[in-house]
This record gives C-alpha cells, structure tokens and sequence, in this order.
C-alpha cells in the first residue's frame, strides 16, 4: 500500500474520541549535571553521552505532586477552553503520590474546586498516561463520561537517592494533561496496553507498602527509593515499544513510513533513538524532550506531547504514534490522527 492509500485509509477510520486539550507545568529549579557531580561521582560528558540528559527539573520544597497536577490540569482547561465544572471525571497518574490515602486525584479534585465528580488515580509509572487515555477513551466512547480529565504528575527527585548514580541522573519532576472528550483536536484511532508483571522487579520502589512497611530499618537501608535495573530495562522497553506500535500500524494498515510524529515515552536518549531505529523512523520525526527535563515517568508523554502541540509544526492529517515503557512492566501505545 503507498504512503498515500494508506493515511487515506486512515482519514477514513472513524476516531474512538479525541483530545481536545493539552497542558503541562515544569518547575522553575534545574538540577543540572554540574550539580550531580557535587553529589555523586559522576561528570557531566558521561551522564550527556548515556542518557542525553543535561538538566531534571525539581518542584518547590513546599510543593507536592497534586500541586504539579493542578498547574498542568488548569493548562489543559484553559487550552480546550473548559471550566472546571464542565469535567466529569478526574483521573490523576502518578507513582509519587501526595499519599498512600487519599487518591492525589482526591486532593486535585479539592484544590481545583470540584464538587461531586468521580476522581481517582492510576498506578502504571511511566506508562500512566497511556493507560489513563485509554480508560477515559472507553468512557467516552461509551457514553458515561462527556469530558475526562487525565492528569500525569510526578515528584520523582522525592524518591531519589542521591548515593546511586545509575537512578539519581536520570529522573525530574513535572506533570502533564489532557482532556479526552467526544470530537477535539487529536482523533483517537488506537489504543492499547500491555504488562508483564514477571519483570515487576526491574523498577520498584521496594519499601512503604504493605510487603515492607516503612521501619527505621527499611529506611537506614533506602529502600524507599526508587532503583532501576539498567540493562534489563534498556533492552525491554526497546523491545515493548517497538513491538506495541508495530502491532497499532498493523491494526490500522499502516507502515512506520506513514508516522508523521512519534512521541516515546522520555526515559533516555539511547532508549529512544534505538527505538526509532528499529522502526526505521527518521530521527527529525521522533520528539526528544529530555534534554532539560530528565525522565518524568507517566508525565513525560503529555508534556512532550504538549510541547509538540504548541510548537505549530502539525498539520490536519498527520499521524501520531504516542508509546510508552515503564515498571511493571507496563507498555501502552496510542495512535492519533491531527483533526482538520
């Protein structure tokens, strides 16, 4: 099939929803490289040539995640040119919750003002995001809800430990924010998931739960930061990601030709260019948004996406693979068509 027949397929395939706004907030504070080597033994060359990464943003010490949230839902709101009052569910993702109880979805519903609107959270890292659309997209689809809000917000540098070079250089703080409703500005033409909780080991967070609750043991030990399996994780999430938009192209009848954008998830700059090059997508199509913001688990896809959003570089027709890999191991992928 030629590139043409095959986006014409595409214009043809009626959309499961749309989005029909974007949002993000990014702290002001950088921790840059410069800074890590005053913590960790590590130099800034060697963190650029592994990761891409230059600088993670870090929220206010009096700030948490549900403030992100907020910030970043106000954005999206503002953006589809909604009120508060016009969302009728609230779905916060976030492996960095204001608290283990109640939801952060609940404390975002307060600070934004809501009164009686169902809210709850998603717990899938960094592939929250995709997870989330997919659920308002059913929901939507049904008919239960007219307008749902998907906030990704996540306080990473919270659960760093600066002593372990291999996690610590590679995550900031950030949120992002969509609003899924029936026609908008992004069609909906596929979504999926995936997990494989046999690799749940890969990327935890061991200790604060109800396997190991929190003890002055646990804590001495830093079990309660977040630790990362480096290699395993390099070789899965390449694998997951181009397996899951392969498999959306082929749903849909497309080729890895017909993607006009991808937005991968923005764990590290290897990740993403071996990814791209396994599906044969040229590197000016594929959004890096890292470079100053580090990986932001399940906010990165929105606030990349967002920031694409308003970069005017779209075009009515175009295609947008959004794909993501986290712990879990979790995966998801969305493919959407920019409405004219």
């Amino acid at each position: 099939m030629t590139h043409h027949a095959a986006t014409a397929k595409a214009a043809e395939r009626r959309a499961l929803c749309s989005i029909s706004g974007l949002g993000r907030h990014l702290p002001e504070k950088h921790l840059t490289n410069a800074d890590l080597e005053k913590l960790v033994d590590t130099t800034d060359e060697w963190i650029v040539q592994r990761t891409g990464i230059r600088s993670r943003r870090v929220l206010p010490a009096d700030w948490s995640t549900s403030d992100l949230a907020v910030a970043a839902a106000r954005d999206a709101l503002a953006d589809a040119r909604l009120l508060v009052a016009d969302i009728d569910l609230l779905m916060v993702t976030t492996v960095t919750p204001d608290h283990l109880c109640p939801s952060t979805a609940c404390v975002v519903h307060k600070k934004l003002g809501m009164v009686g609107t169902p809210a709850f959270d998603i717990s899938v890292a960094c592939s929250g995001f995709g997870y989330g659309v997919s659920l308002a997209a059913g929901m939507v689809h049904a008919g239960l809800h007219r307008n749902v809000l998907v906030v990704s917000a996540e306080a990473m540098t919270r659960f760093m430990d600066y002593r372990d070079r291999a996690s610590c250089i590679l995550f900031g703080d950030g949120a992002g924010a969509a609003v899924v409703a029936r026609t908008g500005r992004y069609d909906l033409l596929h979504t999926s998931n995936g997990a494989d909780g046999s690799l749940a080991e890969m990327i935890e967070i061991p200790a604060g739960g109800s396997r190991e609750p929190a003890s002055a043991a646990s804590v001495e030990a830093g079990r309660h930061f977040l630790m990362v399996r480096g290699r395993e994780v390099f070789k899965t999430a390449v694998r997951q990601m181009v397996d899951s938009t392969e498999t959306a192209l082929r749903e849909l009848g497309l080729a890895t030709d017909d993607i006009d954008w991808i937005v991968p998830h923005q764990a590290n700059g290897r990740i993403i260019e071996a990814v791209a090059e396994a599906l044969d997508v040229p590197l000016d199509r594929v959004v890096f948004d890292l470079v100053d913001k580090g990986n932001t688990s399940s906010a990165s896809i929105p606030i990349a996406f967002t920031g694409l959003d308003r970069s005017r570089q779209l075009r009515a027709g175009q295609i947008v693979v959004l794909v993501g890999f986290g712990a879990g191991a979790a995966w998801s992928c969305q493919v959407l068509r920019v409405a004219g």
